[in-house]
């Protein structure tokens, strides 16, 4: 037999503890108007019955829910990492988070943010942030703060790490390590973070007096899977790199299982460095030489200006956290050529 669970609601706790709907409504909402006594058995009761007011109903009401949105378009790495950082933000507060996820959906439906804002927005949140968003023109009535965003100008403030800077040096570690052909698996091209880290990768080079050479550069989107593929491809080429920047650690992870699929042994016969130092990174084999951006950082921030706005207090327009290169065994000089081989 099934058994439907009947949601407890306000009238029931009333009943239960021999009072008015209006006294319970006065203990839930801290009003004056109840004695000490009475508010202590009324809350003993909600305990027993486990009531929890409806955050709709309580928004209708005071036109607040204590709640803040963070939007992201999937649960991985990233953007994991970035809410144990938002989480802190509102420790001893008196707000909370909600976590929508468009479950990895949301890749190729540019705009999926504004749909999901307008969903939660004025009901359900008092304001939204949002992670790797593909727009930043959310124009919905709540304040909205981005992290990693979009390619372009930005609507809304934003939170973001030194991109530019990190990918020179994960680039120039490569460099100093006595590599010349040095492969780059590119992020998603819709977001500012992705542009910056190739602009890093390229002016490194161009820094060292290398030329660009677009048969070393492959899409992978920030994926591990295409990322993979991408390698696999770079190392058929005629004159393969010896060491790969992947943008982020993803795409490194995945560069490291296509050297393991064709037998290649890393750092001996490919060095791979990835950005972000998620904790997969360390975990990865050989452990992941990487650029650490600080993600946790990165979203207690975000939070941070978001509670700011919702407050009526000015934020910056943008926060650029800094970033630092993070090495471990997935890099080492480039090994000598065998005899018979091209140096």
């Amino acid at each position: 037999m099934v058994t439907t669970h009947i949601r407890t609601t306000i009238r029931d706790v009333a009943a239960r503890a021999g009072v008015s709907v209006a006294t319970v409504s006065k203990v839930l909402n801290g009003r004056y108007g109840v004695s000490a006594t009475t508010a202590l058995h009324v809350k003993a009761v909600i305990d027993e019955m486990g009531y929890q007011s409806s955050i709709v109903a309580s928004s209708l009401r005071s036109h607040r829910t204590n709640v803040v949105g963070i939007l992201v378009a999937d649960l991985e790495p990233f953007s994991t990492e970035l809410l144990k950082g938002a989480s802190r933000a509102v420790r001893d507060t008196s707000y909370e988070l909600v976590v929508y996820s468009a479950g990895g959906r949301a890749a190729d439906r540019v705009g999926w943010e504004r749909r999901y804002l307008s969903r939660l927005g004025g009901t359900l949140i008092d304001g939204a942030l949002l992670v790797t968003p593909t727009v930043v023109d959310a124009q919905v009535g709540i304040p909205v703060v981005a992290v990693d965003p979009h390619t372009g100008n930005s609507a809304v403030p934003t939170v973001t790490a030194d991109n530019l800077h990190g990918a020179r040096l994960a680039t120039e570690h490569l460099l100093e390590l006595g590599h010349r052909r040095i492969g780059f698996i590119a992020g998603r091209p819709d977001l500012d973070s992705a542009r910056l880290r190739q602009d890093g990768y390229e002016l490194a080079l161009t820094t060292a007096g290398l030329p660009i050479d677009p048969a070393l550069m492959m899409m992978g989107g920030f994926e591990e899977e295409l990322s993979r593929a991408a390698t696999v491809q770079l190392l058929a080429t005629p004159d393969p790199p010896t060491a790969i920047f992947a943008a982020n650690d993803l795409s490194a992870i995945g560069a490291l299982a296509a050297a393991a699929e064709l037998g290649l042994d890393v750092p001996t016969e490919l060095s791979v460095v990835g950005f972000d130092n998620v904790p997969e990174a360390v975990m990865s084999d050989p452990a992941l030489t990487t650029v650490e951006q600080p993600i946790q950082l990165m979203g207690r921030r975000a939070v941070e200006m978001l509670l700011s706005l919702l407050a009526g207090a000015d934020v910056p327009e943008r926060i650029t956290l800094p970033t630092r290169l993070v090495q471990r065994r997935s890099t080492a000089r480039p090994r000598a050529p065998r005899k018979g081989e091209q140096s």
